[in-house]
């Protein structure tokens, strides 16, 4: 007789007060898409949906620019600032819970690495230190960085507010929770970082200030929003224009940032891998995994990121206790039924880099899929 043993992805999953069906969880995926404007576009809501249909729990959005300053970070990246943008995401969130599932929006200041921002022409950041690498091709960006301007306390409460406000349109907009972008070299994990980071005020220095901003942001969103509505948070040591990017204190590094989230209010970590696998960039000193050590030190749900679409892989990181949630994000772009698959034992499609190139655009996913169904 065989014995069938369920996926542990599978099983219900639980964030604070937010259940879900499974704990499989769409990541962020920068798409550009939107209009000129900011706002969502019906094809997004429906991307966002087929997540839903395709059995996902839980959908966490691309990240979503704050406030009409200087936190967007590229041409055609949606908002949460107007009244224009919250009736868009209405669509999306209501095309979510239809189909079952759950949403949260990612939150995002793109701090010194914004390269494409209408409102501005100039960046800013914890310190004017120009970023490494140069700007992102495939989301629409040529060439080097600017240095940034070092943000004022002033340009700090501005980019506080924006956070802040932002989360209060997703709650009008039918999110069920927010998830605060302070990973892959963005904004908040610009002061998190040691050579992005060189202020002498009470931003900077040793690593509990360095996670100050972070902590301040959720707490304000959690004392605007109550105490039960899902406020996550991303963290990651890697970046987008860094993939070798470690905490320099290690584990201790990694202690004091998540206790300083949970302390401040935070729902959930996810602990991001822009390195694309979790093995690469899970391992700490002391033999220890990040997501474990978040898991332990905070005591909230953690998400664990990269490479998640492999079933052992995901099963292992589960069962292990390394996470209570993963998060799938190329793996899903190309599986938006990756949950239904694992269900049902058939192996999910390889993902094609192609489906990214020129663009990470909704259009360029589309002629992939066209030209993919006309070569089957």
């Amino acid at each position: 007789m065989t014995v069938t043993v369920a996926h542990p992805a599978l099983e219900p999953g639980r964030v604070g007060g937010l259940h879900t069906s499974n704990r499989m969880v769409v990541a962020p995926m920068t798409r550009v898409s939107a209009a000129p404007d900011g706002t969502a576009t019906p094809e997004m809501a429906e991307y966002y949906a087929d997540y839903a249909r395709g059995g996902f729990g839980l959908v966490i959005t691309e990240g979503t620019y704050t406030d009409s300053v200087y936190s967007q970070g590229y041409l055609n990246q949606p908002g949460l600032v107007s009244e224009r943008h919250v009736s868009a995401w209405r669509e999306a969130t209501a095309g979510v819970h239809e189909a079952g599932g759950s949403i949260v929006a990612q939150l995002m200041h793109a701090g010194a690495i914004s390269q494409g921002n209408p409102y501005r022409d100039d960046t800013a950041g914890p310190s004017a230190v120009v970023p490494q690498g140069v700007k992102m091709p495939e989301y629409g960006g040529h060439g080097p960085w600017a240095a940034p301007r070092e943000m004022s306390p002033d340009d700090i409460r501005q980019a506080v507010d924006g956070f802040v406000a932002a989360a209060a349109n997703a709650r009008r907009a039918g999110f069920d929770g927010v998830e605060v972008h302070a990973a892959n070299g963005y904004l908040l994990d610009q002061f998190l970082t040691d050579y992005t980071n060189l202020r002498e005020d009470s931003y900077g220095g040793p690593i509990a200030a360095r996670v100050r901003l972070t902590a301040e942001v959720v707490a304000a969103i959690r004392a605007d929003a109550g105490p039960d509505w899902c406020v996550g948070v991303r963290v990651s040591q890697t970046k987008v224009n860094d993939f070798r990017y470690r905490w320099p204190g290690g584990a201790h590094d990694a202690e004091v940032i998540f206790a300083a989230l949970a302390e401040a209010g935070a729902t959930y970590l996810h602990v991001a891998s822009e390195g694309r696998n979790w093995l690469d960039s899970a391992r700490l000193d002391r033999g220890l995994t990040v997501t474990g050590l978040a898991r332990r030190v905070s005591g909230l749900p953690v998400i664990a990121n990269g490479g998640m679409h492999d079933a052992e892989l995901s099963a292992q990181v589960l069962a292990d206790g390394h996470a209570d949630l993963v998060s799938v994000a190329r793996g899903a772009l190309v599986n938006p039924d990756l949950p239904r698959r694992l269900a049902e034992g058939r192996a999910p499609e390889p993902f094609d880099h192609a489906m990214l190139s020129p663009m990470v655009t909704l259009d360029n996913v589309r002629r992939w899929r066209l030209a993919a169904g006309a070569d089957a």
